[in-house]
Protein backbone atom coordinates (compact mmCIF):
# COMPACT_ATOMS: atom_id res chain seq x y z
CA UNK A 1 0.00 0.00 0.00
CA UNK A 2 1.47 3.34 -1.07
CA UNK A 3 0.89 6.72 0.51
CA UNK A 4 -1.13 9.09 -1.65
CA UNK A 5 1.76 11.55 -1.90
CA UNK A 6 4.71 11.73 -4.31
CA UNK A 7 7.95 10.27 -2.98
CA UNK A 8 10.36 12.64 -4.69
CA UNK A 9 10.18 15.55 -2.17
CA UNK A 10 10.94 13.16 0.69
CA UNK A 11 14.15 12.07 -1.01
CA UNK A 12 15.69 15.48 -0.39
CA UNK A 13 14.95 15.16 3.33
CA UNK A 14 16.58 11.72 3.31
CA UNK A 15 19.74 13.08 1.66
CA UNK A 16 19.98 16.02 4.07
CA UNK A 17 19.40 13.97 7.23
CA UNK A 18 21.82 11.32 5.97
CA UNK A 19 24.62 13.86 5.55
CA UNK A 20 23.89 15.20 9.04
CA UNK A 21 24.11 11.68 10.52
CA UNK A 22 27.46 11.04 8.82
CA UNK A 23 28.89 14.33 10.09
CA UNK A 24 27.71 13.61 13.64
CA UNK A 25 29.12 10.08 13.83
CA UNK A 26 32.45 11.25 12.38
CA UNK A 27 32.69 14.14 14.86
CA UNK A 28 31.97 11.75 17.69
CA UNK A 29 34.55 9.15 16.71
CA UNK A 30 37.27 11.52 15.51
CA UNK A 31 36.96 14.50 17.87
CA UNK A 32 35.74 12.76 21.03
CA UNK A 33 36.97 9.18 20.58
CA UNK A 34 40.39 9.84 19.00
CA UNK A 35 40.00 8.55 15.44
CA UNK A 36 40.48 5.16 13.81
CA UNK A 37 43.07 2.40 13.44
CA UNK A 38 43.02 -1.20 12.33
CA UNK A 39 46.18 -2.03 14.29
CA UNK A 40 46.86 -0.10 17.48
CA UNK A 41 47.80 -0.53 21.11
CA UNK A 42 44.76 1.63 21.82
CA UNK A 43 42.02 -0.90 21.07
CA UNK A 44 39.33 1.77 21.25
CA UNK A 45 40.57 3.12 17.93
CA UNK A 46 39.79 -0.24 16.37
CA UNK A 47 36.29 -0.24 17.80
CA UNK A 48 35.63 3.27 16.47
CA UNK A 49 35.54 1.79 12.97
CA UNK A 50 32.44 -0.17 13.94
CA UNK A 51 29.82 2.54 14.52
CA UNK A 52 31.05 4.62 11.59
CA UNK A 53 30.90 1.80 9.03
CA UNK A 54 27.65 0.39 10.35
CA UNK A 55 25.95 3.78 10.17
CA UNK A 56 27.39 4.84 6.81
CA UNK A 57 26.99 1.35 5.35
CA UNK A 58 23.81 -0.39 6.46
CA UNK A 59 21.86 2.72 7.49
CA UNK A 60 22.86 5.56 5.12
CA UNK A 61 23.96 3.77 1.95
CA UNK A 62 21.41 1.03 2.57
CA UNK A 63 18.70 3.66 2.91
CA UNK A 64 19.81 5.42 -0.25
CA UNK A 65 19.67 2.08 -2.05
CA UNK A 66 16.08 1.56 -0.91
CA UNK A 67 14.93 4.93 -2.23
CA UNK A 68 17.04 4.87 -5.40
CA UNK A 69 14.03 3.89 -7.52
CA UNK A 70 12.30 7.10 -6.44
CA UNK A 71 15.17 9.56 -6.15
CA UNK A 72 16.98 9.12 -9.45
CA UNK A 73 15.53 10.31 -12.80
CA UNK A 74 17.06 7.42 -14.74
CA UNK A 75 15.90 4.42 -16.73
CA UNK A 76 14.64 1.55 -14.60
CA UNK A 77 17.44 -0.82 -15.58
CA UNK A 78 20.01 1.77 -14.55
CA UNK A 79 18.24 2.37 -11.23
CA UNK A 80 18.07 -1.37 -10.64
CA UNK A 81 21.83 -1.64 -11.07
CA UNK A 82 22.42 1.31 -8.74
CA UNK A 83 20.06 -0.28 -6.20
CA UNK A 84 22.02 -3.55 -6.35
CA UNK A 85 25.46 -1.91 -6.16
CA UNK A 86 24.57 0.40 -3.28
CA UNK A 87 23.20 -2.51 -1.27
CA UNK A 88 26.40 -4.48 -2.03
CA UNK A 89 28.53 -1.59 -0.76
CA UNK A 90 26.35 -1.32 2.35
CA UNK A 91 26.69 -5.05 3.01
CA UNK A 92 30.48 -5.00 2.59
CA UNK A 93 30.89 -2.01 4.91
CA UNK A 94 28.59 -3.68 7.42
CA UNK A 95 30.66 -6.86 7.39
CA UNK A 96 33.90 -4.89 7.88
CA UNK A 97 32.26 -2.96 10.71
CA UNK A 98 31.26 -6.19 12.46
CA UNK A 99 34.76 -7.64 11.98
CA UNK A 100 36.18 -4.49 13.59
CA UNK A 101 33.96 -5.02 16.65
CA UNK A 102 35.07 -8.66 16.96
CA UNK A 103 38.70 -7.63 16.50
CA UNK A 104 38.42 -5.04 19.25
CA UNK A 105 36.77 -7.51 21.63
CA UNK A 106 39.23 -10.30 20.90
CA UNK A 107 42.30 -8.11 21.34
CA UNK A 108 40.86 -6.48 24.47
CA UNK A 109 39.80 -9.72 26.16
CA UNK A 110 36.10 -8.82 25.94
CA UNK A 111 33.48 -11.51 25.39
CA UNK A 112 31.63 -11.58 22.06
CA UNK A 113 27.91 -11.83 21.37
CA UNK A 114 26.69 -11.29 24.94
CA UNK A 115 24.27 -8.39 24.32
CA UNK A 116 20.96 -7.92 22.54
CA UNK A 117 22.66 -5.41 20.25
CA UNK A 118 25.20 -7.99 19.09
CA UNK A 119 22.59 -10.71 18.61
CA UNK A 120 20.40 -8.43 16.52
CA UNK A 121 23.44 -7.18 14.63
CA UNK A 122 24.43 -10.66 13.49
CA UNK A 123 20.83 -11.41 12.56
CA UNK A 124 20.52 -8.20 10.55
CA UNK A 125 23.73 -8.73 8.56
CA UNK A 126 22.71 -12.32 7.75
CA UNK A 127 19.21 -11.28 6.66
CA UNK A 128 20.66 -8.38 4.68
CA UNK A 129 22.95 -10.76 2.83
CA UNK A 130 20.09 -13.18 2.08
CA UNK A 131 17.95 -10.30 0.81
CA UNK A 132 20.75 -9.07 -1.46
CA UNK A 133 21.45 -12.52 -2.89
CA UNK A 134 17.74 -13.10 -3.54
CA UNK A 135 17.46 -9.77 -5.32
CA UNK A 136 20.54 -10.55 -7.41
CA UNK A 137 19.29 -13.95 -8.53
CA UNK A 138 15.62 -13.08 -9.10
CA UNK A 139 15.73 -9.51 -10.39
CA UNK A 140 19.20 -9.13 -11.91
CA UNK A 141 21.20 -12.23 -12.86
CA UNK A 142 20.29 -14.79 -14.02
CA UNK A 143 16.83 -13.38 -13.29
CA UNK A 144 13.51 -15.11 -12.76
CA UNK A 145 10.58 -15.26 -15.12
CA UNK A 146 8.19 -12.32 -15.25
CA UNK A 147 5.70 -14.29 -13.13
CA UNK A 148 8.30 -15.07 -10.47
CA UNK A 149 9.46 -11.45 -10.42
CA UNK A 150 5.93 -10.11 -10.17
CA UNK A 151 4.98 -12.50 -7.36
CA UNK A 152 8.27 -12.06 -5.52
CA UNK A 153 8.46 -8.29 -5.66
CA UNK A 154 5.97 -7.40 -2.86
CA UNK A 155 7.67 -9.85 -0.52
CA UNK A 156 11.12 -8.64 -1.51
CA UNK A 157 10.10 -5.06 -0.77
CA UNK A 158 8.39 -5.95 2.52
CA UNK A 159 11.25 -8.12 3.74
CA UNK A 160 13.76 -5.42 2.75
CA UNK A 161 11.92 -2.77 4.76
CA UNK A 162 11.64 -5.09 7.76
CA UNK A 163 15.38 -5.80 7.68
CA UNK A 164 16.10 -2.09 7.32
CA UNK A 165 13.89 -1.16 10.28
CA UNK A 166 15.66 -3.85 12.30
CA UNK A 167 19.01 -2.34 11.25
CA UNK A 168 17.95 1.12 12.43
CA UNK A 169 16.70 -0.31 15.73
CA UNK A 170 19.93 -2.26 16.20
CA UNK A 171 21.99 0.86 15.53
CA UNK A 172 19.96 2.75 18.13
CA UNK A 173 20.64 -0.01 20.66
CA UNK A 174 24.31 0.23 19.77
CA UNK A 175 24.43 3.95 20.54
CA UNK A 176 22.66 3.30 23.85
CA UNK A 177 24.98 0.44 24.77
CA UNK A 178 28.17 2.33 23.96
CA UNK A 179 27.04 5.47 25.76
CA UNK A 180 26.07 3.42 28.82
CA UNK A 181 29.54 1.85 28.93
CA UNK A 182 31.18 5.27 28.56
CA UNK A 183 29.08 6.75 31.34
CA UNK A 184 29.90 3.79 33.58
CA UNK A 185 33.54 4.62 32.89
CA UNK A 186 33.14 8.20 34.03
CA UNK A 187 31.78 10.11 31.05
CA UNK A 188 29.58 13.00 32.17
CA UNK A 189 25.92 12.09 31.66
CA UNK A 190 25.06 15.66 30.68
CA UNK A 191 28.31 16.40 28.88
CA UNK A 192 28.72 17.40 25.26
CA UNK A 193 29.73 13.90 24.11
CA UNK A 194 26.70 12.28 25.73
CA UNK A 195 24.40 14.79 24.08
CA UNK A 196 26.13 14.24 20.74
CA UNK A 197 25.69 10.45 20.91
CA UNK A 198 22.01 10.74 21.83
CA UNK A 199 21.41 13.31 19.12
CA UNK A 200 23.19 11.11 16.55
CA UNK A 201 20.87 8.24 17.50
CA UNK A 202 17.82 10.49 17.09
CA UNK A 203 19.01 11.68 13.67
CA UNK A 204 19.62 8.04 12.68
CA UNK A 205 16.04 7.15 13.61
CA UNK A 206 14.71 10.17 11.68
CA UNK A 207 16.72 9.11 8.65
CA UNK A 208 15.29 5.60 8.80
CA UNK A 209 11.77 6.96 9.22
CA UNK A 210 12.04 9.14 6.13
CA UNK A 211 13.53 6.26 4.14
CA UNK A 212 10.46 4.16 4.97
CA UNK A 213 8.09 7.06 4.20
CA UNK A 214 9.80 7.56 0.85
CA UNK A 215 9.67 3.85 0.08
CA UNK A 216 5.91 3.64 0.62
CA UNK A 217 5.10 6.89 -1.20
CA UNK A 218 4.05 7.09 -4.82
CA UNK A 219 6.69 6.60 -7.48
CA UNK A 220 6.45 7.63 -11.16
CA UNK A 221 4.54 5.10 -13.36
CA UNK A 222 6.54 2.01 -14.25
CA UNK A 223 7.69 1.36 -17.81
CA UNK A 224 7.79 -2.42 -17.76
CA UNK A 225 5.96 -5.34 -16.18
CA UNK A 226 7.21 -4.86 -12.63
CA UNK A 227 8.14 -1.76 -10.71
CA UNK A 228 9.88 -1.81 -7.32
CA UNK A 229 8.45 0.78 -4.97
Amino acid sequence: MALGVPAFPFTFVVHFVGVAAIVLVLVWNIHFRGGFAWESSNKNLIFNIHPVLMLIGLIIIGGEAIISYKSLPLRKEVKKLIHLVLHAIALILGIIGIVAAFKNHNESGIANLYSLHSWLGIGVIVLYGIQWLYGLVIFFYPGGTSIIRRQSLPWHVLFGLIVYVLAVGTASLGFLEKLTFLEMGGLAKYGSEAFLVNFTAIVTILFGAFVVITAISQAPPAEDDYAPI
